[in-house]
């Protein structure tokens, strides 16, 4: 993180106890403001958990997390009103029109917004009128990201959030969030495609059983591993199938 940034998120010896088992071990981070940052580790590690504390919505047994100034423990209705967070599978009511969806999670924050508007920055303009149980995973990916940025939050939060989709739906959430970065927004997010953090993340804490084993960005976590001397065998393709399943299917999304 560079020095001169301003740090829009601090965790200081977060702990979380379940049947006095430590699932978050007084694990300490911070956030640069416009960062993409991620959590990655195995099932377990306390990824989830970590993201949820911060978040508001699991309660903080040790330790102290700022954002943007507010302390989550002691003010989390601050909070929320300046995170937005895209579930790991979000469910919306069925019998509701995106335009609906868009205009009741804008009007729980009091806000009045252009549905259309917020539709077309996720690719589903043409669904406005569309009812939330008759589209894709990737669609409603879309929606839950487009319901979470209604009031412009500081700071967003993705929990494993390609999980199930395509190729193309894929790669085109890939597209949404370096857009979202780019509106100024700091995003926090999980997952277990490395790949997709190494594409998307400037800097990666790695956990495992409650700690931070390691933290820093994709590239200096790569030359650290091979200073310690490890080796692969050397095998480069030119394309992979995944780029032969782009190339003939396209990287339009479809509905």
């Amino acid at each position: 993180m560079n020095s001169m940034s301003k740090t829009i998120l601090k965790v200081n010896n977060l702990q979380k106890y379940y049947d006095n088992k430590a699932v978050v071990d007084g694990i300490s981070f911070e956030v640069a403001k416009g960062e993409i940052f991620g959590i990655l580790g195995p099932n377990g590690a306390g990824k989830t958990t970590t993201l949820e504390m911060i978040e508001t919505m699991r309660e903080i047994d040790g330790g102290t997390i700022m954002i943007d100034g507010i302390n989550v423990k002691n003010n989390p209705l601050g909070v929320k009103k300046i995170i937005g967070v895209q579930p790991q599978t979000p469910s919306f009511q069925d019998k509701q029109k995106l335009s609906e969806i868009i205009q009741m999670f804008a009007a729980a924050y009091g806000e009045k917004v252009n549905p259309k508007k917020f539709l077309e920055e996720v690719s589903l303009g043409e669904k406005i009128n569309s009812y939330a149980e008759n589209l894709s995973g990737g669609q409603k990916q879309r929606l839950s990201i487009a319901v979470a940025l209604v009031h412009n939050p500081k700071v967003f939060f993705l929990d494993e959030p390609t999980t199930g989709l395509d190729p193309q739906a894929r790669r085109n959430l890939w597209d949404l969030i370096k857009m979202v970065r780019d509106r100024g927004v700091t995003i926090l997010m999980t997952t277990h495609y490395l790949d997709e953090a190494e594409l998307l993340c400037d800097r990666v804490a790695i956990m495992d059983n409650g700690k931070i084993i390691a933290l820093d960005s994709p590239k200096n976590l790569i030359q650290q591993l091979l200073k310690r001397g490890f080796k692969k065998k050397q095998h480069i393709e030119q394309a992979s199938l995944d780029d032969v399943f782009i190339d003939l299917t396209g990287k339009a999304l479809r509905d």
